[in-house]
């Protein structure tokens, strides 16, 4: 059967989404949805406007990607797709989560997880309590997130989403941190970035490296975060990443820093290694550059460099 100029238009406007061409997908999800509203085909308009809600969310329209998932959200309620409102109700948890409304993104993300709990959906669970976990990270409940991020481990595994595995190791070091606890923090984006390098996936890979980085600066060990954010920077040219300049912003202060520690001011004076700036001043506990650990969705992991 051939597909519809619907299905048509949103598997094309799927691929220029992939490939980071917003306009062009959100172009051909409009198309789609002029067809949709037409054809008066549910189904259909379900998937065009969950596409548009996500193209306006990663493009920062929020409000409007809000609107669009209300409207999905009351065409599932009048199916009674349970599996569908319990996506939907997560990615409107996001869109709060974005802009840092930790209270109603969690309000989000439980009631979601009531719908897929009784669903027993392993694979959305999975994220769902990496996404719980964020919440409780960024509203500074230190140990419900590392609880959250535990459960999440253990749906990971069960569904064999190796992927998945790096991602919550790598936003558990990031919750050490916050505490100021490195070595937890080396030891965990550690086995992250081994997953990526055995995944061979780059952006993975670039995005340990990056908090690895972060936790060797506060150590001390500027030399070894030198070497990483040389790494970072190497992925970010090769895959045209947004935050290109930030990073060598950050490369060349860490070279600074550096040159200051091992120049002396006067020639007979010793050499006094730097003390770690405080966690607050260098080691953002939200979005890390290149493999920003945002909420992820129900669709899979969608972290974008």
């Amino acid at each position: 059967m051939a597909p519809s100029p619907s299905g048509r238009l949103n598997r094309i406007g799927n691929v220029y989404f992939g490939r980071g061409q917003y306009a062009e997908a959100f172009s051909c999800y409009q198309k789609a949805l002029e067809y949709d509203r037409k054809a008066a085909d549910t189904a259909e308009l379900i998937a065009t406007l969950g596409n548009l809600g996500n193209i306006c969310g990663v493009s920062g329209q929020r409000e409007q990607a809000d609107t669009y998932y209300r409207e999905v959200l009351s065409l599932q309620k009048r199916l009674g797709d349970e599996g569908g409102i319990g996506a939907t109700l997560v990615n409107l948890g996001n869109l709060r989560a974005d802009v840092g409304e930790w209270d109603r993104a969690r309000a989000y993300y439980l009631e979601a997880r009531d719908i897929l709990d009784r669903l027993h959906d392993d694979a959305a669970l999975a994220i769902l309590h990496s996404d719980l976990g964020l919440v409780a990270r960024e509203t500074g409940a230190f140990d419900d997130a590392l609880r959250e991020y535990d459960r999440s481990l253990q749906l990971m595994r069960r569904i064999g989403n190796q992927p998945g595995v790096a991602d919550v190791y790598r936003m558990m070091a990031r919750t050490y941190a916050t505490r100021q606890m490195w070595e937890e923090a080396a030891s965990c984006v550690q086995t992250s970035l081994e997953i990526a390098q055995r995944l061979g996936d780059d952006l993975r890979l670039a995005g340990a490296m990056y908090v690895l980085a972060g936790v060797r600066e506060q150590q001390g060990r500027i030399d070894d975060a030198i070497k990483l954010f040389e790494r970072v920077v190497q992925y970010d040219r090769q895959y045209q990443l947004p935050k290109l300049q930030e990073n060598m912003q950050r490369l060349a202060a860490l070279h600074e820093r550096q040159s200051r520690a091992i120049t002396p001011a006067h020639p007979e004076a010793a050499i006094t290694p730097p003390r770690p700036k405080p966690a607050e001043a260098d080691f953002p506990s939200h979005g890390p550059a290149s493999v920003p650990d945002f909420p992820g969705s129900l669709k899979g992991d969608t972290e974008q460099a």
